[in-house]
């Protein structure tokens, strides 16, 4: 045979020809009359050649398909959503096996059947919403038995179980022939990948082997997805409980923090607005203290009037629980079933419960040291308590020990002290000794209760002013009317009872009065403090009343102190008074206009005309002219001409 009708198939294969190419050189030498022997010859060349040709189609078609496959694997692996993760496997499945429908099924452990999760090609809608019960349908027989099935015609296949609802669907997608792999796991099924055309077609060993590939790197990367989403959201709820850690960790580093610093305003001695100024700066708003009547205690920043939260925050959420009203966040605290406090903060916003639980523990401070305060003061107030009444009732026998025991206390018994009396109901006893125990312990002075008073000892020079202050602050705290008599100023231990029981009588006259909620001192009540008072002071009695008068004459030479009393005798008659006087009712009139200016306004009233009138008799009484004169005026330039008196 010529060889180069032999290197003719050579040069086919190189240029990888068609099939039918291959006839050529036969049919040629055919033609040209060649020898049956060389014909003979020239087909089992060509014979050989399509084997070649075939074997190396078959190895190009392979090396494609592993190219296919790690081109699959690699496209599989930088996918981190399970939804791009499917959808790339089901269009790789369409890809490499040239069909015309790629689709897959997941299994469904919970109902026990297999759903349609991803097609590629479809256009049916009922097709891609199928659900197959295990063992049914070619889909359901490959999820059931873990094994590869294919179909060249599906509706004529008596092998698979059919429904109306697979076949329904089947036929609208229009499929013939189908292929299916299960995507194996170990031993778990975790669904079906799927290829199908629409016209009948044998799909191959190498085409199952191919797809079956396909599917377990699929299941891999399936699974390797989901375990990726696990990790992913293990790793965000390890992070948020990281988070939670970190925020717990941090609340409880600050309230660790505000413990330490409140414990240390207690520690180093602060009191109220110490402690206050804390919580209000770590919590970031205004904060006032008020005990258990509302009262304020301390504040910081211009927080409103709140009061009315106090007795609101006891009975609507009883002691230790901070709650919201309004604007405000309030917690009543004490000890036991007592009410000590309520602390009172407003505050931008909601609390945090790390802030709710540090306002709560600045309770839990503040009652503990009302307490201990209350202790301490009623420990001194004790020890002040029994030296007064020691000083009221037994005397003085040893004065050296009494002033050491009152300068342990921080009193000097030497210095001028008032002593005041204030009578308060019955039922408010208890509180009333409690506030003068504080005040004396503020002042430096000492308090006791006696009978229904509360007595009161304190560094001053004016017993009228300090009964008055005392009795209005009294009655403020206790919400009523507190009466106080004052007297002094006294030095030295032996003349305090003495005036307890001046400032006693001055109360009780002020009572007697009418004058209920008041305070004054005896030398304050003119004529009715000169029958309460001790020392009785008539010469200043005098002086304060009529001692203008008596200066007036004594310098103009005038009778103002003789026209007065005659015209008291006379029944303030200005005619009768002419007549004892042997002068002319003008000369009256004019003497009681200049009376009137010396006097002052409200002269003529009953009680100053009563003190007068006593006044006069009393100067009468006292000795003669000359003698009433010079008294007059020591007393006059000693105290002056008395309040409300105008000198002539």
């Amino acid at each position: 045979m010529d060889s180069a009708l032999s290197s003719v198939f050579l040069e086919l294969l190189l240029r990888e020809a068609a099939a039918v190419e291959f006839e050529r050189p036969l049919l040629e030498a055919r033609a040209q009359g060649r020898p049956p022997r060389e014909l003979a010859e020239l087909d089992e060349h060509k014979a050989l050649a399509l084997q070649v040709r075939a074997l190396l189609e078959r190895r190009r078609r392979r090396e494609a398909e592993l190219s296919a496959l790690v081109d699959t694997v690699g496209d599989l692996a930088t996918l981190r959503e399970i939804d791009a993760v499917l959808e790339a496997i089901v269009r790789r499945a369409r890809e490499l096996l040239d069909a015309d429908v790629a689709y897959m099924t997941l299994n469904d452990e919970e109902r026990g059947d297999t759903y349609m999760r991803v097609t590629y090609g479809s256009v049916s809608a009922r097709f891609q919403q199928l659900r197959l019960p295990l063992g049914a349908g070619l889909g359901g027989l490959v999820a059931q038995t873990a094994a590869p099935y294919v179909t060249a015609d599906y509706a004529a296949d008596a092998r698979f179980q059919h429904t109306d609802e697979i076949d329904g669907g089947v036929s609208e997608e229009g499929l013939v022939a189908i292929l299916g792999v299960p995507m194996r796991l170990g031993t778990r099924v975790q669904g079906v990948l799927f290829a199908a055309n629409r016209s009948a077609r044998p799909f191959t060993r190498q085409e199952v082997t191919l797809l079956g590939s396909l599917a377990a790197h699929a299941s891999v990367a399936l699974d390797n997805t989901r375990l990726l989403g696990e990790t992913r959201a293990a790793l965000e709820e390890l992070g948020a409980v990281n988070t939670v850690v970190r925020r717990h960790s941090e609340s409880l580093e600050r309230a660790a923090e505000a413990h330490d610093r409140m414990t240390e305003v207690i520690l180093r001695g602060g009191d109220l607005d110490d402690l206050a100024g804390v919580v209000a700066e770590v919590l970031g708003g205004e904060l006032a203290i008020l005990d258990a009547d509302g009262h304020r205690l301390a504040a910081v920043g211009a927080i409103a009037e709140v009061a009315s939260l106090a007795g609101a925050a006891v009975a609507g959420n009883g002691l230790g629980r901070a709650t919201r009203h309004g604007e405000h966040w309030v917690l009543a605290a004490g000890a036991g079933s007592e009410a000590l406090c309520t602390l009172v903060l407003h505050a931008p916003g909601e609390l945090s419960e790390t802030d709710t639980r540090i306002l709560e523990r600045a309770g839990v401070v503040t009652s503990l040291l009302l307490l201990f305060r209350r202790s301490l003061a009623q420990a001194e107030g004790r020890v002040r308590g029994e030296l007064l009444e020691d000083l009221l009732s037994r005397g003085v026998e040893d004065p050296v020990t009494v002033r050491q025991r009152a300068k342990r206390l921080g009193v000097d018994l030497d210095a001028a002290h008032v002593l005041v009396v204030l009578t308060c109901p019955p039922r408010q006893r208890e509180r009333a000794a409690q506030w003068s125990a504080a005040q004396a312990a503020a002042c430096g002075g000492l308090a006791a209760q006696r009978e229904d008073n509360v007595t009161l000892l304190i560094g001053g020079d004016h017993p009228g002013d300090t009964a008055r202050r005392m009795a209005r602050e009294l009655g403020a705290y206790l919400g009523v009317p507190v009466t106080g008599g004052g007297a002094g100023p006294v030095a030295g231990p032996q003349r305090v009872p003495e005036a307890y029981a001046e400032a006693q009588r001055c109360a009780s006259a002020l009572l007697a009065l009418g004058r209920a909620g008041d305070g004054a001192s005896a030398a304050e009540l003119g004529f009715v403090g000169l029958l309460v008072g001790a020392d009785r002071d008539v010469g200043a009695f005098v002086a304060d009343t009529i001692g203008a008068l008596l200066e007036y004459d004594r310098r103009r030479g005038t009778a103002l102190v003789r026209t007065l009393e005659s015209y008291f005798d006379a029944g303030a008659n200005a005619v009768r008074a002419a007549e004892a006087l042997h002068v002319h009712v003008n000369t009256v009139t004019q003497r009681i206009a200049r009376i009137a200016q010396v006097l002052g306004a409200g002269w003529q009233r009953p009680e100053r005309s009563l003190e007068l009138q006593l006044a006069l008799r009393l100067h009468r009484l006292q000795g003669p002219p000359a003698t009433h004169t010079a008294a007059a005026n020591s007393v006059v330039r000693a105290h002056g001409p008395g309040p409300g008196r105008a000198g002539a």
